[in-house]
């Protein structure tokens, strides 16, 4: 798999880079809010305006109705609040919103739900920016390729180191651990 590098501020709107973590952890909490299960990843996500570091959603994963992952509860609930279909988010998010998300956004679903990414993509130029905790394990529909589609698309991904083994404790908590792994 690729690594993904932390790109130097491009924006006086960008999150400080000390706030990351921060976010990341909030993020963590909510994933701890997800049921432990062997079938998918418990994650955290929130949507946060960068020009005044205002949380606009929060979601995780099995949050809301059906086998739903955390980012789209975040738009779910956003798009509730305001009234209007997920795709139409674009129109209410603030000109500076990122994601930040403990696992990078899948590309893929074996349930037939449309992929984070698919969705992140949808809102246009409502979501700028991405930082991930980790990149999505290969246990279930094998490598993520979604970080490239969201890069050729025009929206940068960043990794921000330094909370991988507790995010990934969480995320995997409910898996069965493979014998001879």
């Amino acid at each position: 798999m690729a690594s993904m590098s932390n790109p130097p501020r491009t924006s006086s709107s960008d999150p400080h880079p000390n706030n990351h973590l921060e976010y990341l952890q909030c993020a963590l909490e909510f994933a701890r809010k997800s049921p432990p299960a062997p079938t998918n990843f418990r994650v955290g996500a929130i949507l946060v305006n960068a020009q005044t570091d205002a949380i606009i959603a929060t979601g995780y994963t099995l949050e809301c109705e059906g086998n739903t992952h955390a980012e789209q509860c975040c738009f779910v609930k956003l798009a509730k609040e305001h009234n209007i279909p997920e795709e139409r988010l674009e129109e209410v998010l603030p000109e500076d919103t990122v994601l930040y998300t403990t696992m990078e956004p899948c590309n893929r679903r074996l349930s037939g739900n449309k992929p984070c990414v698919e969705r992140i993509l949808g809102l246009g130029k409502g979501i700028k920016r991405v930082y991930v905790g980790v990149q999505e394990p290969e246990k279930f529909v094998g490598e993520n390729t979604g970080r490239k589609r969201l890069e050729d698309a025009g929206i940068v991904v960043v990794l921000v180191e330094g909370m991988e083994k507790e995010i990934l404790e969480v995320s995997t908590a409910g898996h069965v651990l493979e014998l001879g792994a």
